[in-house]
């Protein structure tokens, strides 16, 4: 639904708002809180370019607590919540208390556990300023923390009241942050869009007048899925597509890499690896596995997946939440926008695609 240029998406608890005067809705949102104690969690980077905007725009928030985590996934931890869940108590935060999150999936993944968690649960607003957080962390209800370099391994279903995006905070980021919330998009596709595919793979981010329709496409695909299954027991596992292999990588990467990937350039190295299993497994072509890995690898720089560390990765992947009965399982595409999830892959297969993401970037550095 379109009013007054903001589109309103409906989720199974919540609703969605995306527009360029979303701040309007959020003043209205706020009216039953005005005398409640209202917290924004920020990092150094939406401190800077982000909360100023939102402040200004609405009286309400003036009077509002910020608090300060440092940005990154390496920050996504217990010790962190614990941090925080002793600030919302030194300020004698009640059950009437309200959070905001306003950041990237790191801020939207952990403010949500921690809201969800404080006294048993206080209300909780996603203000989303990444394309990752905008199109998928903040929508569909999932929060939670990494545990002992496993990700997203401690955590709850529950939706924020309602999420808030302002795709002007966009022109915050710079291209290596757009590229890691694009991996997500190219995701969406490839599950269930073979048209929104061949948009995506020509590119969408250069142009800020493509932005609203990014947002709203994927949201539509994620929404969709969600409200057919919001604990993952079925259908909604489909958007682990990409994740098995790319969140061991993105772990290892953070253990290991002084520079560490971002989510979505793990992810899209997920992609690629995950594509050639599906073609091994699941019947994608050749042609559409090629397509893949080449459209993959014009976006992303290639990683040095060094064979010596694969039976870390392996190790990493054993470990996922995702798993079952001691196999590993994955997501895996039939045809580009066609996949199917709960698919167990041996081993020796993971490692044969470990080695092809290899091959593709050696080719492509050729």
């Amino acid at each position: 639904m379109s009013v007054n240029n903001i589109i309103n998406i409906k989720t199974n608890t919540s609703e969605v708002f995306v527009g360029d005067e979303v701040f309007n809705v959020l003043n209205e949102y706020l009216r039953p809180y005005r005398n409640s104690k209202i917290f924004i969690l920020v990092d150094e980077n939406t401190l800077k370019y982000c909360v100023a905007e939102l402040i200004t725009q609405i009286e309400i928030l003036k009077n509002a607590e910020i608090l300060e985590i440092d940005s990154g996934e390496e920050n996504k931890t217990i010790d962190v919540c614990s941090q925080l869940w002793k600030t919302l108590a030194e300020f004698k935060s009640d059950r009437n208390s309200l959070l905001i999150n306003l950041g990237g999936g790191v801020i939207t993944d952990m403010g949500g556990f921690i809201a969800s968690t404080f006294k048993r649960g206080i209300d909780f607003i996603n203000v989303p300023t990444t394309l990752l957080s905008q199109i998928d962390a903040s929508v569909g209800g999932k929060t939670g923390v990494d545990f002992e370099g496993l990700k997203n391994i401690i955590g709850v279903f529950n939706e924020a009241k309602g999420v808030f995006i302002y795709p002007p905070f966009l022109k915050t980021l710079d291209k290596r942050q757009m590229l890691s919330g694009y991996a997500e998009a190219l995701k969406h596709a490839l599950i269930k869009d073979c048209n929104y595919w061949n948009t995506l793979k020509k590119g969408m981010l250069s142009d800020s007048k493509n932005w609203m329709k990014l947002i709203i496409s994927s949201i539509n695909i994620k929404n969709e899925i969600v409200i057919n299954d919001p604990k993952e027991i079925g259908e909604r596992k489909l958007l682990n597509f990409g994740h098995t292999i790319g969140h061991a990588i993105e772990s290892y990467s953070l253990k290991n890499d002084e520079m560490p990937l971002f989510h979505g350039e793990a992810i899209a190295i997920g992609i690629i690896c995950e594509s050639y299993i599906s073609n091994q497994q699941s019947g994608l072509s050749d042609d559409e596995l090629k397509e893949i890995s080449f459209t993959i690898s014009q976006f992303y720089n290639s990683y040095d997946l060094k064979e010596s560390e694969f039976h870390q990765l392996i190790e990493l992947m054993k470990n996922d939440k995702k798993n079952e009965n001691n196999g590993i399982i994955f997501t895996l595409l039939s045809e580009i926008g066609v996949a199917k999830y709960q698919q167990e892959v041996e081993i020796e297969i993971i490692l044969d695609a470990l080695s092809y993401y290899n091959s593709i970037i050696s080719e492509t550095v050729n």
